[in-house]
Order: structure tokens, then sequence, then C-alpha cells
């Protein structure tokens, strides 16, 4: 029954995807989802996952520009982000954030750096190679909260899904990436510390257990959620 289900998670794997595809296209700011790309930033990849970890492209996408506003979103409450379809691979989500240089605002600021700290992530439920499941799994949005101690200003904030069904192989990993453009207002008076900064592209090599992973046969016991830990 175990060796059944793998072969059809492969076969299904091995089935073009390209209409399986999805996009992050709107944030949600209030619990409203906003107009799509009016706070996120647009990219000319249509609907293509960025599979090269060394690729300026892992930062808010291929060929990312700057979207008309920039939401403002109080420290302490939640905001996300909205597919223009469901997630239809396998695979974790994780959520940076990076603070915007004095001299420039969200809109203009490209992510590059030792910038982006984490803070969320939603992985994998594994039980010790019976089963792997992944909540990710036909979601239509993902919100988190913005810390509520983060000091104020402009922030980018970077969503990524890494579709697994193909990883088993080194640079087949699909990240589906998009960037939102925020100002964080409140009273918060804390930023993460210079040990808490990647790099993106530079977070990633390819090889990390949760990025270079068969996740089918033989099931794996547990599961390594890429990335540093979240900021808190």
């Amino acid at each position: 029954m175990k060796f059944f289900a793998a072969a059809l998670g492969l076969a299904a794997a091995l089935v073009p995807q390209v209409a399986a595809h999805y996009r992050w296209t709107s944030l949600i700011v209030n619990g409203t989802t906003t107009t799509a790309y009016q706070y996120v930033k647009p990219n000319t990849n249509i609907n293509s996952p960025v599979t090269v970890v060394s690729s300026s492209d892992m930062t808010c996408n291929a060929g990312a520009s700057s979207a008309p506003g920039i939401a403002w979103v109080q420290a302490g409450t939640s905001v996300g982000f909205a597919l223009d379809t469901p997630i239809f691979h396998p695979g974790p989500i994780n959520v940076y954030m990076a603070k915007v240089p004095t001299g420039q605002t969200a809109a203009t600021f490209t992510g590059t750096g030792n910038v982006w700290f984490k803070v969320a992530e939603l992985g994998a439920i594994t039980d010790g190679g019976s089963t792997i499941k992944w909540p990710a799994d036909n979601l239509a949005s993902f919100s988190f909260t913005i810390p509520s101690k983060l000091v104020a200003g402009d922030y980018l904030v970077r969503i990524e899904h890494i579709a697994l069904h193909t990883a088993s192989a080194y640079g087949e990993a699909q990240f589906y990436i998009s960037c939102g453009q925020i100002h964080v207002f409140g009273t918060g008076t804390s930023s993460p510390s210079s040990s808490s900064l990647v790099a993106i592209p530079g977070v990633y090599t390819g090889y990390e257990p949760g990025l270079l992973i068969n996740i089918w046969w033989p099931i794996p016991a547990t599961y390594t959620q890429p990335g540093p830990a979240i900021w808190s």
C-alpha cells in the first residue's frame, strides 16, 4: 500500500503541471484581500517557479518591479498573501521581512544584502515514516502576525511556497515567490540583530535536507524546514 501511494505521487509529479502553477498576487490587510498587485511587486515570471537558488530572481521573483501602493499594517496584527490559484504542489511555506534602508521606500527597495529575517513558516507533519502531510496543500491564502515589538518603518515582506514534488534531484525544488510592500506602524522598538539576518539569494545552497528530498519513497521520517529560525 505504501509503495502504491508513493507510485501515485510520483506519477502525479511527472504529469505536466503548467496549469497547476500559482501566484501570490494580493496582500490581505485588515482582513480584506486587496487588488492584485496593488501592494505586491509584479514580476515577469507569469506563474512559473524559480529553481536556481543563487539567482537574483530568488529575492522577489523574476523581473520584480514596484507596486503602486504601500500598505499600512500595525505591528502585532495579521497580514497575509492571497493566491490566484490554490496551492497544488506539496511543500512548505516561509515568510521573510526586510527593513527598508534610509532614503528608500518599500516601492523602490529591491531587497539586496543581508537584510531578511524569517517571521513565519508552515512545514510538514510527519509520524516517523508512515505518512507525511503538508498543511499548505490547497491553501488559497496564508496569513501571519507582524511581530508586535518590531520597530516602525517601511518593509518588504516576502512569501515563498517551496514545491517538493520533484525535489529528489538537485535544483528541482520550485519556489513560488512574491514580495509585498508595507509600512509597519506601532510602538515597537526592536529590530533583528545581524545574526538573525540573511541574504536572498544566499540563504539556501539547494543541498539543505528540506530542499533536496524525495518526499514520495521512502516516506521521510522527519522534515527539516529550510531557512533560519523565526525571529522572535
